[in-house]
């Protein structure tokens, strides 16, 4: 099955979802939405009118939706050069801080958080800092709670961490069981999860540093700019945001103040 949808069909299908839900994919990028979509009428073997169906009748189906739309790609360290900078230039600033607050938006199954997370152990911060990894998708929540990766993944994370810097043994880090690792309990406890709507959800918290990677990319201009404002209202004086290595800041009208700290890594900082 490769049934093609309709700008109108898509048009429908949004405003199902945002009446019965209140998810609002009205922002997000046409095109991507759309490929979406159709791998997911191919994955479910059914066809448009049989999604709206069930859209608006069966709960679970919506969910298993959700997980098709929403954006799930992690790993722990990923782009080694982005952490290896956190690590050298940032944290040293945030270490004058009594209380270092960091949200990571968009977290999906929390691999970034956990990474994070080392970094502030590493450091000596861990203890005072609080990160919040917030989530559209709830399943994803509940994943990253729970801390289990799949094992074989832990080889390639390893890999990424001495990248970054990293120096210690980094099975420290986790506790293998069969077929999966297990990431500390003192990594999980210094991280808040619960679900964050960046579309329609507000500021909640005064963070020295967000990290947002590889969200943006998902959002038309209209719904950056929106986001990318949501950060700049949650950023304390002279705290650091984190984009994606293909997202910027130059869509958005906030762009004035910031200041780019690192263009290869994405890293921006609010003008005093």
């Amino acid at each position: 099955m490769n049934e093609d949808i309709s700008n109108d069909d898509l048009i429908e299908i949004i405003l199902l979802i945002k009446a019965q839900y209140g998810y609002d994919f009205s922002g997000y990028a046409e095109a991507s939405l759309k490929r979406r979509i159709i791998r997911f009428l191919n994955q479910a073997k059914v066809t448009v009118f049989e999604l709206k169906y069930h859209i608006t009748n069966d709960k679970s189906f919506f969910f298993w939706l959700l997980e098709s739309l929403t954006v799930n790609v992690t790993e722990m360290f990923r782009d080694p050069a982005f952490y290896r900078q956190i690590r050298t230039f940032i944290l040293p600033v945030l270490s004058s801080y009594p209380i270092i607050k960091i949200w990571h938006a968009g977290c999906a199954s929390g691999e970034e958080a956990f990474s994070m997370a080392i970094l502030l152990h590493e450091a000596g911060l861990l203890s005072r800092s609080k990160i919040y990894a917030t989530d559209l998708n709830r399943s994803n929540i509940e994943k990253a709670m729970s801390g289990i990766i799949p094992l074989p993944l832990m080889k390639e994370y390893t890999s990424n961490y001495v990248r970054s810097g990293g120096t210690a043994d980094f099975s420290n880090y986790y506790t293998a069981r069969y077929e999966h690792a297990i990431i500390s309990k003192e990594l999980r406890n210094s991280i808040v999860f619960s679900q964050h709507n960046l579309v329609t959800d507000y500021v909640f918290n005064e963070f020295q540093l967000i990290c947002c990677r590889n969200v943006l990319i998902y959002f038309n201009k209209q719904l950056q700019n929106h986001v990318l404002n949501l950060f700049y209202q949650s950023l304390s004086p002279l705290g650091y945001l984190a984009l994606g290595t293909k997202e910027s800041m130059l869509f958005t009208d906030c762009r004035g103040e910031f200041e780019k700290i690192s263009s290869q890594n994405k890293i921006y900082r609010l003008r005093a």
